[in-house]
């Protein structure tokens, strides 16, 4: 008898240790990451637990929407992360310039690093990535989470990825989407975060948006945030007044087609609905097609068949591409009747003409050739300039097109 109870006490032990696994998993956040090609009111807007803002690229892009981006997520009482896409430059310069980009949120936001290998001349160079979330550290105390495709796990050096959680980044299909609680491969790559659709739609945002989960609770994601902080349990927001409404903004993205139509529309925009209307109704009255100030320097296209951004960015004379938003975020998936939106600025030449090479572009920090006018239009520039080396540029080189 005495063996049977022991028996039996084991098996209970056993049981007992396998429910108290399962809060584990419902502990997990849901959030999202915005960039500025989506509006500067999304995360005003969308339901989540977390949201992580795009703040810098390279050592010459801030993300213009970053501030208003960031307003809603604190006065919403929700996680705040910022993340710097890498673009391969100088890998501490990188560093600073994200660092002090972000340097009033430091201690109350995770940091991350954006490794991918779009427009970035650093790729598949693991010591870059050593430099950089070592720099962030030396700066601020804090250890950056690092975001990676899975594929390319393998270039995360090992002394980083003992200091540093992992944000992987891998879709079963990019099918449409809402939240999932154990996403295709959940938990394999021992990530902290993962991001497992572009394709996420969720209440409170019509458009398409990168949907994640963070293997954790709100006290870990602030120990991410500020490894230094006592732990001790997250304090229920004090009432903040009603963010101030961008209706301009809202307008905007409603005519890209953010929103949706009919109830869709009236269900997203909620209280807004009407203010934001009577603009879109102004701006389009009279089949004029509205444009921002020429200061913006903001043109929509629509997407006709066969298009390419880089034949659009031909077509219109709009370099770089990393200038145009696209509704799915990746500049190489653009379908017929999109709206795609170029949101920078061109320097012309004093000639003034649109033929080929009446059109010169200012190169800036950490730009690579193909990154400014694509893989079918860097040659033709390269010829055009006479550059001898296409992989060498520098920034304040003009460049005609």
């Amino acid at each position: 008898m005495p063996k049977l109870r022991k028996q039996f006490a084991a098996i209970a032990a056993i049981l007992l240790a396998a429910c108290m696994t399962v809060p584990l998993a419902l502990a997990d956040m849901n959030g999202i990451d915005v960039s500025g090609w989506q509006s500067p009111t999304v995360t005003c807007t969308a339901d989540y637990d977390f949201a992580v803002v795009k703040a810098t690229q390279g050592t010459g892009f801030t993300n213009g929407y970053m501030t208003s981006q960031a307003r809603c997520v604190k006065q919403r009482g929700k996680s705040l992360g910022f993340y710097h896409y890498a673009g391969g430059g100088n890998a501490t310069r990188e560093a600073d310039y994200f660092v002090n980009t972000v340097r009033p949120y430091v201690g109350e936001a995770v940091l991350v690093l954006d490794w991918e290998s779009y427009q970035n001349a650093a790729w598949g160079n693991s010591n870059w990535i050593r430099v950089f979330v070592n720099r962030v550290h030396d700066r601020t105390g804090v250890w950056p989470l690092v975001h990676v495709s899975a594929a390319f796990i393998p270039q995360i050096p090992a002394d980083v990825r003992a200091n540093c959680g992992l944000w992987v980044a891998q879709y079963a299909n990019n099918n449409p989407t809402g939240w999932q609680s154990r996403p295709w491969n959940y938990g394999k790559y021992g990530e902290a975060m993962r991001q497992y659709t572009s394709n996420g739609r969720i209440n409170g945002y019509n458009g398409p948006l990168d949907l994640n989960y963070f293997r954790g609770t709100r006290e870990q994601w602030d120990k991410y945030a500020n490894p230094g902080k006592i732990s001790k349990p997250a304090p229920t927001p004090a009432p903040q007044p009603a963010p101030s409404v961008d209706y301009e903004a809202l307008a905007t993205a409603t005519i890209r087609g953010d929103y949706g139509n009919g109830e869709s529309r009236r269900a997203a925009l909620g209280a807004n609905y009407g203010p934001v209307m009577r603009i879109v109704n102004q701006r389009l009255n009279g089949f004029a097609v509205y444009a921002p100030a020429a200061s913006t320097r903001s043109v929509s296209v629509t997407v006709r068949r066969g298009d390419t951004m880089s034949g659009i960015a031909k077509r219109t004379g709009l370099w770089p591409l990393s200038a145009w938003s696209v509704p799915s975020g990746n500049i190489s998936l653009i379908y017929p009747g999109n709206i795609v939106t170029y949101r920078g600025a061109v320097t012309s030449a004093s000639s003034g003409s649109t033929t080929t090479g009446g059109h010169v572009y200012v190169v800036k920090s950490g730009e690579t050739l193909s990154g400014i006018f694509g893989a079918n239009g860097w040659q033709r520039v390269a010829q055009l300039n006479n550059l001898s080396n296409p992989n060498l540029i520098y920034p304040g080189q003009r460049l005609r097109y």
